[in-house]
């Protein structure tokens, strides 16, 4: 059974200023002449892991990690209801992901991430596909309309209850309509109350939906601090409600743009969240992608989800 590396300190970070008031905390680690590759965590807002860079080898590739807007430890911090987030979508994203592959003096590089990551990943390369070597995409998701109506809506056909404590928080006469639109209202509310109480309640349904995966954590969702919690609820129900800003079935559509990308697309087959069929169809899409199912794994991961994911880039590390 392959392991992670040990994590590595990186050799540089900083604040990188991408306009409209943000700044996003990037950071650098392992073989600063090896391959590069980049970290996209997902959320959206949740704020990139450090210990994802313990999938690649420091002695092979470069790896860099960062926050999305608003999130992590970049500036200014969504968690601030005065901080706006007019400036804060898929598009100052992609955007935000080329300046700093420019300030970085990077011509080429891995994209590694799942979840929101992954809708990221797809948007960027389909827009800069010669700046992409390879991608690897551990739990696939492209963030459509109907992606998100299952998640918050129709996969409560299966938790009826948790489903209906998550419906009956918002206000009575929103609660036949948009979830998803009516917390994102109560997130900006200017009430502390009712924003925490949004916030807790809408990890608690995050929550509900992978509390069937054995193999994942407890509380995966909820168990942030106070700060990092509202800002990935506020920033979640920013992105959803607006659909991530794409066409619906945009990156499915513009999936040809990405041939000549190697990419390894890995997802649980238990994942109720975002479950097989977009993975499936992606790969479909995509010649140059090969599709893992991994059928221990949920949303969450597993130990044979974390091998696929480090086989996959020790091999891209090795073409490389």
């Amino acid at each position: 059974m392959a392991q992670p590396f040990p994590p590595t300190e990186p050799d540089a970070h900083g604040l990188l200023d991408v306009g409209d008031g943000h700044r996003i905390y990037w950071e650098n680690s392992g073989n600063p002449e090896g391959k590069a590759a980049l970290c996209v965590h997902g959320g959206p807002g949740s704020g990139g892991r450090r210990g994802s860079g313990t999938m690649f080898d420091p002695e092979v590739y470069r790896v860099v990690v960062f926050d999305q807007r608003g999130c992590g430890e970049s500036l200014p911090h969504a968690s601030d209801p005065a901080v706006g987030l007019a400036h804060n979508t898929t598009h100052h994203l992609i955007a935000d992901m080329e300046r700093l592959r420019e300030h970085l003096g990077i011509e080429r590089w891995l994209l590694y991430g799942g979840s929101w990551g992954s809708t990221l990943i797809l948007a960027y390369a389909e827009r800069h596909p010669e700046r992409v070597s390879e991608i690897v995409i551990p739990g696939v998701t492209m963030t459509r309309p109907d992606e998100i109506d299952w998640l918050y809506h129709g996969v409560g056909r299966l938790m009826p209850g948790p489903w209906e404590a998550f419906r009956d928080a918002v206000p009575e006469p929103e609660r036949g309509g948009n979830l998803v639109a009516a917390y994102d209202r109560l997130l900006n509310s200017p009430d502390e109350a009712v924003r925490v109480k949004a916030a807790q309640d809408w990890c608690t349904w995050e929550d509900a939906v992978i509390a069937h995966e054995v193999l994942g954590s407890p509380g995966y969702y909820s168990d942030k601090p106070d700060d990092a919690l509202m800002a990935f609820t506020r920033i979640c129900a920013h992105y959803f409600a607006h659909d991530a800003w794409l066409e619906d079935g945009q990156l499915l559509r513009d999936a040809h743009r990405l041939a000549g990308i190697p990419g390894v697309l890995i997802h649980g087959r238990l994942d109720l969240g975002s479950p097989l069929k977009t993975a499936w169809e992606l790969s479909k899409a995509w010649p140059d992608a090969e599709l893992k199912v991994i059928d221990e794994s949920g949303h969450t991961g597993s130990p044979a989800m974390r091998d696929a994911i480090l086989e996959a880039i020790a091999r891209f590390g090795t073409n490389g």
